[in-house]
């Protein structure tokens, strides 16, 4: 096989941008499936240029250099900016591969513009994308391996991609994405994890990645990927406490309360952890991830809240995340007892997601679409904020939108950041916390939902577009899109702004694409949105 030259373009945001927030922390996530097929790539011999794009890179530029075969990963919210990039590849003569979040969740769609379109992804199927490398048009190949890879390249295998990504970040405030096991063993409906066998990964590998990165940085910052840390509490622990020396090595982290007992968060607060990420999403369900059990309404917020009081005396740094519009909810108490919660426990940073279904991801999406209730929302707005794209089960959208006003307003009011900065502890919890309060996470959501809420009294076509009454997308979004990708937005292939939203149901293939969890958590990764 001829040696290729291979691009890899590591999506992280959807457009341009220099905000403060995005300066500091987009290059720290960095996904660590795209440094996974370039150190293969270059193990099966070929040239690989790899780029992450946070949106500070002149992509024009970025984009001149001749090149025989691209990967891209993205996140739906940047499916556009992929179909834009393609595009241009594609007319030079070069070979496009989707993979990531949105090659799992609309394969259909994204076949349209990439000649493959991956789902699992190992070393065999990389190896037989270059052999082919060959356009496949107009329809791209959907491809995936049998099973999910069992072992990856570690943190020093795809040092020479991570460093250069690392020197993006203007301060010393650099994290390390690393990853110990894939898929999780709870089966929540609306997660794109849902099915996805547990798995983890070797630990052996993450000891050997952390005495490495204690060689190249002095104090380094690990964000573990982990769609659930910690569920082999003691071999994690153990691969550290060997590894290391105890606190030398600040970890974030995602996990689940239930996990989070008090002799877990002795370890933990013991070998380094810093910032820990639980999810409540739900106060009438899910009580086996928050160690609630049957507890629900007032109970959890009590019981809940206590817990996570009990989490920032060990952990310095806690986000609890909400998704908000589930089928569970009905009326105003959900959004009363988040209230509640928040003023029981304002130490901890709330994340307020809007329930979304992308694609085919998730089981729970199929029941939606066949209930009519997804809404064609092009993939720029779908980050789990800026539209929700299932019509809710038990509120009017106006209803909903006044409650998800109220209950952010009363999040990042000016005595609730006072609050948190006087509960946290350390300078850069205090600093972190009321950057995304005061930024786009919480002054600006405010702003969008309470703009939004007038829209849909004063403007009739996103009303009856939302309502699901047409699908022709009002010149409110279409502007939004345009002014987002810049230059990009003349790249854009004929037809890629609006999709096929029910594809999922649609499809007659009975082997799905699900989706392989090698990116940055939903938790950590919305704060691009």
């Amino acid at each position: 096989m001829r040696q290729l030259r291979v691009t890899i373009l590591d999506l992280v945001t959807k457009g341009p941008t220099n905000s403060m927030y995005a300066r500091v922390m987009n290059q720290n996530l960095a996904s660590i499936m795209p440094q996974v097929v370039g150190v293969w790539c270059e193990e099966l011999g070929h040239k690989v240029r790899f780029i992450c794009y946070t949106g500070r890179e002149d992509l024009h530029q970025e984009l001149l250099e001749e090149t025989d075969i691209v990967f891209i990963g993205a996140f739906t919210r940047s499916a556009l900016t992929a179909y834009a990039i393609s595009n241009v590849f594609r007319s030079r003569g070069a070979v496009t591969v989707l993979g990531g979040p949105h090659a799992r969740s609309y394969p259909q769609d994204a076949a349209r513009y990439f000649d493959y379109v991956v789902g699992f992804t190992d070393k065999s199927l990389v190896q037989d994308i270059l052999s082919d490398c060959a356009p496949h048009r107009p329809l791209g190949q959907q491809l995936q391996a049998k099973q999910q890879p069992t072992e990856l390249p570690g943190v020093q295998e795809r040092w020479k991609f991570i460093e250069p990504t690392l020197a993006k970040a203007p301060t010393s405030f650099k994290i390390v994405p690393m990853l110990g096991s894939m898929g999780c063993p709870y089966t929540c409906g609306f997660c794109v994890d849902a099915k996805v066998d547990y798995q983890p990964l070797s630990f052996e590998q993450i000891s050997e990645d952390l005495k490495f990165l204690r060689t190249k940085i002095k104090r380094p910052i690990v964000a573990w990927h982990d769609p659930n840390f910690g569920v082999r509490f003691q071999e994690y622990m153990r691969a550290i406490e060997t590894a290391i020396p105890p606190n030398s090595i600040d970890f974030i982290a995602e996990s689940t309360l239930s996990l989070l007992s008090e002799p877990h968060l002795a370890r933990m607060k013991q070998n380094g952890f810093k910032a820990i990420l639980p999810g409540i999403e739900s106060w009438y369900d899910m009580g086996d991830k928050s160690r609630t059990g049957r507890q629900t309404g007032q109970e959890k917020v009590r019981q809940v809240a206590d817990h996570i009081n009990l989490i920032l005396r060990y952990i310095p740094y806690v986000q609890v995340n909400f998704v908000l519009g589930l089928d569970t909810d009905k009326g105003p108490e959900p959004f009363e007892l988040t209230k509640q919660f928040l003023d029981a426990a304002p130490g901890a940073f709330p994340a307020f997601s809007l329930l979304t279904a992308f694609g085919q991801s998730a089981p729970f999406n199929l029941s939606l679409q066949k209930e009519g209730r997804v809404l064609p929302f092009p993939f720029h707005f779908l980050d789990n904020n800026h539209a929700m794209n299932v019509r809710p089960k038990n509120y009017a959208w106006p209803e909903f939108y006044d409650h998800v006003v109220e209950v952010s307003r009363h999040a990042f009011s000016w005595p609730m950041i006072a609050k948190r900065m006087m509960l946290n502890r350390g300078w850069i919890p205090k600093w972190f916390n009321f950057v995304r309060s005061v930024s786009s996470e919480g002054f600006g959501r405010i702003a969008y939902h309470t703009k939004m809420r007038e829209r849909l009294d004063n403007n009739r076509a996103i009303r009856q577009f939302i309502e699901g009454e047409t699908t022709e997308l009002p010149n409110f979004y279409l502007r939004k899109i345009q002014g987002k990708l810049g230059p990009l937005w003349n790249m854009l292939p004929a037809g890629a702004v609006m999709h096929e939203h029910l594809a999922y149901l649609n499809s007659q293939d009975a082997n799905l694409i699900m989706p392989l969890p090698l990116d940055p958590p939903p938790a950590l990764a919305q704060a691009t949105a």
